[in-house]
């Protein structure tokens, strides 16, 4: 298996820089193999199927966004940040990462891609529990501002987030704001996290 963990994680290396260069549409099975310099048939040994090897490419981009929300966190923990202070830090780094980073950012969400479910051959945890933890940490912040309903109010916070990332993308959000990016992001995810948190206390 040592002999094979290479081979394994050029697959995923390449399918990341693809992602990151190219988007989801140059994620063909073929292609990774090509540039990782394999037969096209030579993946099926490590990822049963496309989805399979997909999802871990994805895992890399939420193993990135959580080591961007861990720094956020930690820095808020330095300065003793309120909840609502940490949950619009996180939302600012949620945001960014989905600007500096779109192709990936689109995969991660696309679950009709995605095998989140199947435990995978190399025994790495499936997607969803990459993916759940940073949920459940909005949950936890969206709760300690005195959110009535945690798990909903946080949802519908991460959708606002996610469709700010995907209008600013896209070019709709400044061009009807008329603002740069950095001014824009923040000052979006102000009014995002002020309107779903409301007047609770932070």
């Amino acid at each position: 298996m040592d002999q094979e963990r290479p081979l394994r994680e050029r697959l995923i290396d390449v399918g990341a820089e693809l992602v990151t260069s190219e988007g989801t549409g140059a994620l063909g099975l073929r292609e990774i193999a090509r540039r990782a310099g394999v037969s096209h048939g030579a993946p099926r040994r490590y990822f049963p199927t496309h989805h399979s090897l997909l999802s871990a490419i994805a895992r890399r981009g939420f193993a990135d966004l959580g080591r961007r929300i861990a720094a956020v966190t930690a820095e808020a923990d330095a300065e003793r940040s309120s909840a609502r202070e940490r949950v619009r830090a996180i939302g600012c780094a949620y945001v960014r990462y989905a600007l500096e980073q779109p192709g990936m950012f689109e995969l991660m969400f696309r679950h009709d891609l995605l095998d989140s479910t199947d435990q995978n051959p190399s025994g790495e945890p499936r997607l969803r529990d990459s993916t759940l933890p940073l949920f459940h940490l909005l949950v936890a912040l969206v709760s300690r501002c005195g959110a009535a309903e945690p798990s909903v109010t946080a949802a519908a916070l991460w959708a606002n987030l996610h469709g700010v990332a995907q209008l600013w993308r896209w070019g709709s959000l400044p061009l009807v704001l008329g603002e740069d990016r950095a001014a824009g992001v923040e000052r979006l995810v102000g009014a995002a996290v002020d309107a779903h948190l409301g007047g609770v206390p932070a």
